[in-house]
């Protein structure tokens, strides 16, 4: 749903807001390449913690992407030292900046979206914000970063973007894309937080921070182990009278994410709109959606989902099992996740399929 939803996000979006948004080298440089997909997470780990120093100059391979909708292109990214002066487009990206010990660093943020996770909520009003919206490369530009990281999707030359990579590059600032925002798992986030650790020399940091959401995700499976795989579909609250249905093609993010709970995309394979006769027709276990600051009145969509007379033979009507997530944390592609998919599995107990 990766570019798909966006596009029809940003849409629905936009109206809203205008109205209201390694190898180490012999000599002095450092190379490190993205874990791949699926590797040994645990190796993962045990190397960064192995690694107490950085020797920079630092070369890490992270992509550049061709504006909205583009294609992902592998690009390396060289340090010459840590970066003093960070913005990151999103809350999200913020807020793992600050789970890494890194508040000091950053000098703006974008996209306040969500709900700040509490235990950052004092770090996070540190942080000057450039825009409660997506921020544009010119309130980028103008903060001076050395640094620019955060969602991949809006490195672009768009009002909602910060600029593209090669620009930024051009201007002697470094970029880093969350590669959780492309074709990425929770493999992906630990790489991420493992290079960051190595970008900023603070791998102890990210070594156990990295532990502390493994041991999280460990805790999700147990809780459910005894569970049955139920199926889900995604609403789009595009306002609170219509019913927007996402595939969730590509955004294999937060169906892993989803998949602890040993919840399955309903519409698994499935490319292009999907019609809400589709939905019925299905008939998922639970219908899902996202709430964001500017959103609709998500109690208000609630309700029209409930009482819709078209939906009654659905098993998530029937049996009152309609879960809303934070923004930040279900497409922020950071750990927040796994604080939603927790919520989740806690909101699920309490209200069990009869």
């Amino acid at each position: 749903m990766k570019f798909k939803f966006r596009t029809v996000w940003f849409a629905s979006l936009s109206l809203l807001l205008l109205l209201l948004a390694a190898c180490s080298n012999a000599a002095s440089s450092t190379t490190t390449t993205p874990v791949v997909e699926g590797s040994n997470s645990s190796e993962t780990a045990t190397q960064v913690e192995n690694t107490s120093k950085t020797s920079y100059p630092l070369t890490i391979e992270n992509f550049t992407i061709s504006g909205e909708g583009g294609e992902w292109k592998p690009k390396s990214q060289t340090f010459e030292k840590a970066p003093e002066r960070v913005v990151a487009n999103t809350q999200s990206a913020a807020e793992m900046l600050i789970k890494l010990g890194l508040t000091d660093k950053m000098v703006g943020v974008a996209a306040l979206y969500g709900t700040v996770t509490p235990d950052v909520a004092d770090d996070f009003a540190k942080i000057p914000v450039l825009s409660k919206d997506y921020v544009g490369k010119e309130l980028v530009v103008g903060a001076s970063p050395d640094l620019v990281l955060g969602r991949g999707d809006l490195f672009a030359d768009a009002d909602w973007g910060v600029g593209t990579v090669d620009g930024l590059n051009d201007m002697n600032i470094r970029t880093f894309l969350q590669t959780t925002n492309h074709q990425g798992t929770l493999d992906s986030l630990y790489n991420d937080i493992a290079q960051l650790g190595q970008i900023f020399d603070v791998q102890d940091n990210a070594a156990k921070f990295t532990e502390s959401l493994k041991a999280r995700v460990e805790a999700i499976k147990s809780s459910v182990a005894d569970q049955s795989e139920h199926r889900f579909a995604y609403i789009v609250p595009a306002t609170e009278d219509t019913i927007t249905v996402s595939s969730m093609h590509n955004d294999t993010y937060q169906l892993d994410a989803l998949s602890l709970l040993k919840l399955k995309n309903t519409f698994d394979g499935v490319q292009g709109e999907v019609s809400v006769e589709q939905l019925i027709t299905a008939n998922p276990d639970y219908l899902l959606l996202s709430a964001y600051a500017g959103s609709p009145d998500i109690d208000k969509l609630i309700q029209n989902l409930y009482a819709n007379p078209a939906l009654q033979s659905m098993n998530a009507i029937k049996n009152k099992q309609i879960y809303v997530t934070d923004f930040s944390q279900f497409w922020g592609y950071g750990y927040q996740i796994l604080d939603g998919i927790e919520k989740m599995e806690q909101e699920m107990k309490a209200n069990p399929i009869k």
